[in-house]
């Protein structure tokens, strides 16, 4: 007698979840945007309704830049100003005529909300090209959008989400870049740079870092192993790249300062103007309260302390864990060093600090 095969049910339940998977495989970028759409809205709505959307003077101020552009005693593109860099204000003048737009924070915030939207799907993109499992693509966006701050920050008119989205999008295609070695790869990682460099200052870091990296990526990829006669196609390659990138990645750059000469006769106003950041800072160093100023081990613990305090610490673990685990993976050290693109706000703030150039109240 032939014993009966339970076989069957196994192998359904075993296909029956393959393709699952390979649904969500399918659909993952577009379930990600509308769980984060609906989640941007939300919160937006929670926190304006709080009374809490123009908590910040500065999410305030950057609306009225905006604002008084297109309406006000003097309207014109000169409003923009000359020490907060323009793309935020640029980005709200198609709403910001509107008075709900204005005073609700909306015309602001929505360039936040669409930037955490962006940012979610880079992250789960960056994460599938270092080929990691579906769970753990899904697992890297919850960790970004379930940061309270990021949550909050994406509700107002405030210019980090802009700045996180456009860094990110501009590391991911400079990791592209050094996997694939395709030059339309390093060209969009250029442009996205470009864009941050027009966002927050934390930018023109990434810009001078991001071509750090670029040098180093074709270095080890050649240069390393080549012999002493080979060296020089390897300094001619680093040149051309490095040149290709520079010249979009520093094009806002140059247009600031070209800015700042036409309106303000002077190319460095936005960094030694009455309002810049230095003019604070030296009247903070007269008041004694530059601590950080020249002292490397005092910026370095305080930026660490407060980013723990501000992200809690699960959220700096799980990065720092995840940093430990890149780099020691068996990722080609390419694109590793790529990654590390993704530290450049790190790098700078500390500096920043560092350098007296900004203050941290902790």
């Amino acid at each position: 007698m032939k014993m009966p095969s339970f076989t069957l049910p196994f192998d359904i339940s075993r296909k029956t979840l393959a393709n699952i998977q390979n649904w969500f495989e399918r659909h993952a970028t577009t379930l990600i945007i509308f769980v984060l759409t609906a989640i941007s809205v939300f919160s937006f709505v929670y926190y304006h309704l709080s009374g809490l959307g123009l908590a910040y003077n500065d999410a305030r101020s950057h609306l009225d830049i905006g604002r008084r552009v297109v309406e006000g005693l003097k309207p014109g593109i000169a409003q923009l100003g000359s020490v907060w860099l323009p793309l935020p204000h640029v980005l709200m003048i198609p709403t910001i005529w509107n008075d709900f737009m204005w005073h609700s924070g909306l015309s602001g915030a929505l360039v936040s909300m669409i930037s955490f939207v962006a940012t979610g799907v880079i992250v789960y993109m960056f994460l599938k090209k270092l080929d990691v499992g579906l769970l753990g693509r899904f697992f890297g966006v919850l960790v970004f959008a379930a940061n309270l701050n990021i949550l909050y920050l994406q509700s107002t008119a405030m210019t980090e989400l802009l700045l996180i989205a456009t860094m990110t999008a501009g590391a991911y295609y400079l990791m592209l870049w050094a996997k694939t070695d395709e030059v339309l790869s390093l060209i969009k990682s250029a442009f996205f740079i470009m864009l941050s460099t027009l966002t927050r200052y934390d930018g023109w870091f990434l810009f001078l870092f991001a071509g750090l990296l670029v040098a180093i990526n074709i270095f080890v990829k050649h240069g390393l192993r080549d012999s002493v006669s080979q060296l020089r196609g390897v300094y001619q390659e680093t040149e051309g790249k490095i040149i290709l990138f520079a010249t979009l990645a520093g094009f806002g750059i140059a247009l600031w300062f070209l800015w700042n000469l036409v309106i303000f006769k002077d190319p460095l106003y936005f960094a030694f103007g009455p309002f810049s950041a230095r003019a604070q800072q030296v009247r903070l160093e007269a008041a004694g309260e530059l601590p950080t100023k020249f002292n490397i081990g005092l910026s370095t613990v305080l930026y660490l302390y407060a980013l723990v305090y501000n992200s809690y610490a699960y959220t700096v673990f799980l990065g720092l864990f995840g940093v430990i685990v890149l780099w020691f993976s068996k990722i080609k050290g390419e694109i590793k060093i790529a990654a590390l693109a993704l530290l450049a706000s790190l790098f700078f703030n500390i500096l920043a600090l560092f350098s007296g150039h900004s203050v941290l109240f902790i």
